[in-house]
């Protein structure tokens, strides 16, 4: 629900949600919202026209603002494998594709992961296509005008980086455009700057609520690591037999052993905080960040209730779209349904480099 709330605290109103995780629909039903359960692939095909989603929000095709969503990405994650459309996951987006040709809203926005818009249609191919050029192809046969690009959840006050693909979509040819960041690495201004962790969660540090727990090899570990190191700032002599078979491998491993700073912004949010490569420990004590904390990252509201295990809440939370993201493209949707856009444009064009 982050990419719903954050809309919601645009303007708009959510009138329905759907998801295929279980403890997912638990909680949005639990907040007070209206959600359908149940595998996408499953619901369009035996109602592709949508009904499941349209009769339950007292909508017909054509009268919905916007369809926002974001077909599961760990096929495209470069965290992960990318199988990419190998995958079962990776071909979700058809689906999104078919619920707003079936429900023809005035706007979509579809967020991703931003490894999908460096992945190829077919993965066995490399002379394949891009998977990006393909899918805003299908968009452009549907009738809808796009934008696209990666954007950083902590260009818009998040105390995190998170970059994710967005695609943003109009229906009657409106000049679409991607929202102006709002926070900088550096400005004049100190509430336009990005936002640290110690400001997110510097007050939870020793009431932190539920919290999952590091093995003793872990722990041993990160006890000797300072707040903004990992790995890399363990004794020599102990990087090796830490690492284990990691510690050949290339790449950065930047994860591996990782004690975060309160004086940066928060790496992107994993679903579990305790596995090895992505440690998120806490910045002062050897535990990892918190599932009040993960919200708190997030900016989910301080009244918003999670169903599930402490491991339930922490994937629910960690596959979010932080709040403020979504909120800016949320006043992106209404600032161009308002006759907008062309102002902001020339303003934010207009706007002197920081």
């Amino acid at each position: 629900m982050g990419l719903d709330l954050g809309m919601m605290e645009a303007g708009l109103s959510v009138a329905v949600s759907q998801d295929y995780d279980k403890w997912c629909v638990e909680t949005i039903r639990r907040n007070g919202h209206l959600a359908v359960g149940g595998d996408i692939r499953a619901l369009l095909a035996k109602d592709p026209e949508c009904g499941f989603l349209l009769k339950p929000a007292g909508l017909k095709k054509g009268e919905v603002f916007a369809v926002i969503g974001g077909p599961p990405c760990q096929s495209f994650s470069t965290a992960g494998k990318r199988l990419g459309v190998n995958d079962a996951r990776g071909s979700l987006y058809l689906q999104f594709i078919q619920v707003v040709s079936a429900i023809r809203p005035r706007f979509f926005v579809m967020e991703n992961v931003k490894g999908l818009a460096s992945s190829l249609s077919d993965p066995s191919d490399k002379q394949s296509p891009p998977l990006l050029e393909h899918i805003l192809g299908l968009f452009h046969q549907l009738g809808y005008r796009t934008v696209h690009g990666v954007l950083d959840a902590v260009n818009y006050g998040t105390a995190q980086f998170r970059e994710r693909l967005v695609v943003v979509g109009s229906r009657d040819g409106e000049d679409v455009f991607l929202p102006y960041p709002t926070h900088f690495h550096v400005h004049q201004d100190p509430a336009l700057r990005w936002r640290t962790l110690e400001s997110a969660i510097g007050d939870l540090e020793t009431d932190c609520g539920p919290c999952a727990r590091f093995t003793p090899n872990l722990t041993r570990y990160l006890d000797l690591v300072p707040e903004g190191g990992n790995w890399r700032s363990l004794p020599p002599e102990l990087r090796k037999a830490a690492m284990g078979g990691a510690f050949e491998s290339g790449g950065g491993k930047v994860g591996f052993y990782r004690r975060l700073s309160y004086a940066a912004p928060s790496p992107t949010l994993v679903t579990s905080p305790v596995q090895k490569a992505t440690v998120l420990c806490h910045p002062r004590i050897v535990r990892p960040l918190s599932v009040s904390e993960y919200s708190r990252i997030q900016q989910f509201p301080e009244h918003w209730k999670l169903e599930g295990a402490v491991a339930d809440c922490y994937r629910q939370l960690g596959n979010a779209v932080p709040l403020p993201l979504a909120k800016a493209l949320g006043q992106l949707l209404l600032s161009v349904a308002r006759g907008e856009a062309e102002i902001k444009v020339k303003r934010y064009r207009g706007r002197p480099a920081v």
